[in-house]
């Protein structure tokens, strides 16, 4: 795979494109922790590249770019993927963006805002949303700290950097050849997917002989205030379950102008397991779908976003929809299944209310 030295750091990445490429846009994907960028190859690049010139990395540290003994900060991050930008000559781009490789993204987008096209957040938690009292409670955090009270994991689910520390303690169990229990996997699915044996190693390894730890968990350089001079398009998508969500909350009164989505019944990594809704709304946001239909704000009324998510959405086990009556039917094998059963109860509805 090529690489390129750029901020004192040798960086691994790829660049793919469907046909002709000459007049596309870039797009450019960042990962987050303890991933790389086998997170977005197989289920995404492959498929953007049929509209965009795509571009994805290994952050330092992580996957096959050096792992140096400093310098994982998202100030520094942001700075080695403006180098690896100048080095491919990709002058403006996309982003998509997950967890960790969110803070890195805007970090890069706070010094070079000109450079970015449109942005794709997906359930990025920022310092500055952590720590704000009163914001809300991690509802979901309840039955999860049962489950790590009963293994023993001596975590707490209201740690501002739980998620950092549930990564390593579960990168120990892995080595250990320990179990993780099924209810967390969907929380730390790099270290249990196909290749976790291997991603927790790296990841431990990185914990433990870099100042990573240290730089990850301190300022990510990003205030509430410095963030509302993003006037670029931005969707930010968030798992029901995360509590990444807490952030989500926040950023609504930061960007009136944004995208706000839920993906239900979805934890942290709702990238990984759910990629065809993220897809579906990626495509609807790049074209202007979705704006065309937020909610309209009426003279003098609050400029402030909302969340929202798709009626038909995708589960383990298959498709579903909901209705004002029904908060889940399914599941169908097929998503134009449910977008036909879906009508056929709204026509009814309407027949039957007339």
């Amino acid at each position: 795979m090529p690489t390129a030295v750029v901020n004192g750091s040798r960086v691994n990445f790829v660049q793919l494109c469907d046909g002709e490429s000459r007049d596309r846009e870039h797009l450019v994907m960042v990962h987050g922790l303890a991933a790389n960028m086998a997170f977005w190859y197989f289920k995404y690049a492959c498929e953007f590249a049929k509209q965009y010139r795509v571009t994805v990395f290994d952050m330092r540290g992580h996957g096959r770019s050096e792992m140096t003994a400093s310098g994982y900060s998202p100030a520094n991050l942001a700075s080695d993927l403006a180098g690896l930008l100048d080095k491919l000559s990709i002058e403006k781009a996309h982003f998509v963006a997950h967890s960790f490789g969110g803070l890195t993204t805007m970090n890069f987008a706070l010094r070079q805002r000109e450079r970015v096209l449109s942005l794709v957040l997906a359930d990025t938690h920022i310092a500055a949303a952590r720590h704000v009292k009163g914001l809300g409670e991690w509802v979901h955090g309840r039955r999860i700290q049962g489950i790590l009270d009963e293994h023993g994991f001596g975590l707490d689910t209201g740690d501002p950097y739980f998620g950092y520390k549930l990564l390593t303690r579960v990168a120990q169990l892995q080595l250990e050849g320990r179990n993780v229990p099924p209810e967390l996997s969907e929380m730390v699915y790099p270290l249990t997917s196909a290749s976790g044996g291997r991603t927790a190693a790296q990841w431990l390894r990185l914990m433990q002989s870099t100042s990573a730890e240290r730089e990850m968990m301190g300022d990510d350089g990003l205030s509430l205030e410095a963030l509302r001079c993003f006037d670029f398009p931005i969707i930010a998508m968030y798992g029901d379950l995360s509590p990444a969500r807490l952030t989500g909350t926040e950023l609504l009164d930061v960007w009136p102008h944004a995208e706000f989505r839920t993906v239900r019944n979805a934890g942290h990594f709702f990238p990984a397991s759910r990629p065809d809704e993220v897809i579906s709304a990626c495509r609807r946001f790049w074209q202007g779908d979705l704006a065309r239909t937020r909610r309209r704000h009426r003279a003098g009324e609050e400029q402030r976003g909302y969340f929202r998510s798709d009626r038909i959405f995708k589960d383990t086990l298959g498709w579903y929809f909901t209705t004002r009556e029904l908060p889940r039917v399914g599941p169908f094998a097929e998503f134009d299944e449910a977008q036909q059963i879906l009508t056929h109860a709204v026509l009814n509805n309407i027949a039957a209310s007339t």
